[in-house]
């Protein structure tokens, strides 16, 4: 082979080469960057959170959001005539309402109902008072006509009379068997007299009993309908005194405005408020309702006045709850009375309410989030040295951050807020102190049972007859 084909072979071998080497490289770093994104890697524990038991202070606090109201006001209801059940006027819509805050004086409008409603009830109730009036003229010719034909029937029947008493009269010389017989027919005229004459004294009281009803039914019908034009032409409602027209709210918790309905179980269409006392209607959840008692203190702000501070004080918890709208939670109605400058409040304003419900001068406690569980009892996670063990601990009452520890850690112990892997194989301690709250549950369960079973027994005491023996004989009392 000549030098010039080698060195023409060599020139092509030398790119193929490269080629081959570019290659294996990109394969190798396909499955290094796919080993390292798939391969799972040890997890690192390099972000536990650690905290300390503290002692200080400690309040346990309810938060709610609430609606300032103001504690007396006027009712603007609808009118007396209106709720007048014969009436039947169950429910009439609201037409007109002025705005909400409008400040009116006595007699001033207020409200309009639905006119339409009473109309075609009024229409209604004279179509039945005409018929009412129909049937008592039908039921006085009635009775005329019929005592007419019972009066003839006691004419004639008294014709009879006399006219078998003439023939016995007139059979004084006939045989005895004809002057007995006279004597039956006469006998049995006077019967039929008695007859007809008590018959026309029950036809008489039957009419009157007829007529007296109807007539009653017609001036029943006469006085509703008297009641529904004066209903008619007190549609228009007015303010019974001055003061600033405040909506009230439906059975649905929504605000009163045109369209809602009111009726004579729900009369009530606005309020005007004293506005020299207001006080914090607020709803607070079941779980914390038993936390809550009257006297309590409040620190309330105003979300519309963020600047302004008010003391307040509980003085009404509901018995019984409520549930929510579109919700299955219960909630207690809770009423706050504000104290302090109240001039620029106003009803409606949204209130932060912060009850205070107890406070303790000196107290351990510890974050809530520094408390595990598991099926059998609630522990922390206690850093001790180099090592970490579950902390068996009897926990008491909490506010929305922290909860105080009664037993089973000091002040100053660090804590882990975060869990571990490894917690099912953490040694435990404090099993005297599991123990010692396990037998508290059983006794105050015990003690829980008993005295149900004193209440069941004294309720049936009460309903059991006594007995008293007296030595010959046994008493029941009851």
């Amino acid at each position: 082979m000549s030098k010039k084909n080698i060195r023409s072979t060599q020139t092509k071998q030398k790119p193929t080469m490269k080629k081959k080497i570019l290659f294996t490289f990109t394969i190798i770093t396909i499955i290094a960057l796919t080993a390292f994104f798939v391969i799972p890697r040890e997890k690192s524990n390099n972000f536990n959170i650690i905290t300390t038991v503290k002692r200080g202070p400690f309040e346990i606090l309810v938060y709610s959001s609430g609606q300032l109201e103001a504690q007396n006001s006027e009712k603007i209801v609808v009118p007396d005539v209106l709720r007048d059940r014969n009436l039947r006027i169950n429910e009439i819509k609201i037409t007109d309402l002025v705005e909400e805050g409008t400040v009116v004086d006595s007699g001033d409008f207020v409200a309009a109902l639905d006119h339409k409603v009473v109309e075609e009830i009024i229409v209604s109730a004279q179509e039945d008072l005409e018929m009412r009036v129909n049937y008592f003229e039908d039921a006085k010719m009635d009775s005329s006509l019929s005592l007419s034909n019972n009066r003839d029937l006691i004419i004639n029947a008294q014709e009879d009379v006399e006219e078998m008493q003439i023939v016995l009269n007139e059979s004084v010389f006939e045989s005895p068997a004809i002057i007995r017989k006279a004597q039956m027919d006469l006998n049995k005229a006077k019967r039929k007299l008695g007859q007809e004459i008590k018959g026309y004294k029950l036809k008489q009281s039957q009419a009157k009993t007829r007529v007296e009803r109807y007539y009653i039914e017609v001036r029943q019908r006469q006085s509703r309908l008297e009641k529904l034009n004066i209903a008619y032409h007190s549609l228009e409602i007015k303010a019974p005194i001055s003061g600033m027209v405040i909506y009230v709210k439906d059975r649905s918790r929504e605000k009163i405005k045109i369209g809602s309905t009111v009726s004579p179980w729900s009369p009530t269409i606005a309020s005007l408020p004293d506005l020299s006392a207001m006080h914090s209607i607020t709803y607070v959840n079941e779980i914390d309702i038993s936390k809550l008692k009257i006297g309590q203190k409040v620190i309330l702000g105003i979300d519309a006045l963020p600047d302004k501070t008010l003391e307040g004080e509980v003085f009404s918890v509901a018995n019984i709850g409520q549930p929510m709208p579109k919700s299955d939670a219960k909630v207690f109605e809770v009423k706050i009375k504000v104290f302090g400058e109240i001039t620029d409040l106003k009803p409606a304003m949204t209130t932060s309410n912060i009850i205070k419900t107890g406070q303790y001068s000196d107290t351990l406690f510890i974050p809530a989030e520094a408390v595990f569980k598991n099926d059998s009892m609630q522990f922390v996670l206690l850093k001790k040295g180099s090592r970490l063990v579950k902390k068996v601990v009897d926990l008491g009452d909490k506010n929305e951050n922290y909860v105080i520890v009664n037993e089973g850690v000091h002040e100053g112990d660090e804590l882990f807020l975060t869990t571990q892997e490894n917690i099912e194989d953490l040694s435990i301690e404090g099993m005297d102190l599991f123990y010692e709250l396990e037998e508290r549950k059983a006794k105050e369960k015990e003690e829980a049972k008993k005295a149900l079973e004193v209440v069941k027994f004294e309720s049936t005491k009460l309903n059991k007859p006594s007995f008293i023996n007296n030595g010959s004989s046994t008493i029941t009392i009851g």
